[in-house]
């Protein structure tokens, strides 16, 4: 991960909020990161334990079945802190960032990644590209949903009923608030970067029409306090 060596004084402290079933909580162990890992399923917090078990028996891993507004950390005690996928299904994003921060020492580095970017929810200008973006998001879920029938895979039930994060999937992410919450932060710097996402575990053709015609569709940012 390239943030890694942008942490100042990097002390291998990270917090993996929203941690699924671990993606990232891995890639930052094997990087030799002593992991917090926190999410709001337990079912998920199940998966990461029996994912890295081998790492939780070491100490090198926690893993906290909490909301962010119920999680409290040292203030300024983590190097790294990451966040994948998440801020989209948060009722209040900002004020998650913000309790993040708090969180996150001097020199330290934020990674928020996989959020819509803001061309995600505008119409494109040209009617070709009007044309395709609806056709090649519609076409993903039909993809993901073929390769794991073939694969024989399951995935596994959620519950969320205890939360009302997920009560209205996603909504539309003002990066401009983003931005504002790393200003009053005092951070160093912030970055946010737009990138296409295949989305698919099968290649998807009409990705490569897609990209050629409309702008990216996913974003994320890089901020060090």
């Amino acid at each position: 991960m390239l943030v890694d060596s942008l942490v100042i004084d990097n002390q291998k402290r990270a917090l993996d909020f929203g941690a699924g079933t671990g993606n990232l909580t891995g890639k930052l162990l094997r990087m030799g990161y002593k992991v917090t890992a926190v999410d709001i399923s337990p079912e998920m917090c199940a998966i990461v334990k029996k994912k890295y078990k081998h790492f939780l028996e070491a100490e090198k891993l926690i893993v906290i079945n909490s909301a962010v507004e119920d999680v409290c950390f040292a203030v300024d005690y983590f190097d790294l802190i990451t966040c994948y996928s998440v801020l989209h299904h948060l009722p209040d994003y900002c004020e998650a960032i913000h309790r993040l921060c708090v969180f996150l020492k001097k020199g330290g580095v934020m990674y928020l990644d996989h959020e819509a970017s803001p061309f995600y929810w505008k119409n494109e200008t040209s009617n070709f590209a009007h044309l395709v973006k609806p056709i090649y998001f519609h076409s993903n879920p039909l993809l993901n949903a073929f390769y794991f029938q073939i694969k024989g895979l399951k995935l596994p039930n959620l519950n969320y009923t205890l939360s009302d994060y997920w009560h209205k999937k996603e909504h539309f992410l003002d990066h401009g608030k983003i931005e504002c919450v790393f200003e009053k932060e005092g951070f160093e710097f912030f970055k946010r970067t737009d990138y296409y996402l295949k989305g698919t575990w099968i290649p998807n053709l009409i990705f490569y029409v897609y990209r050629y015609f409309c702008k990216p569709e996913m974003s994320f940012w890089v901020a060090r306090k």
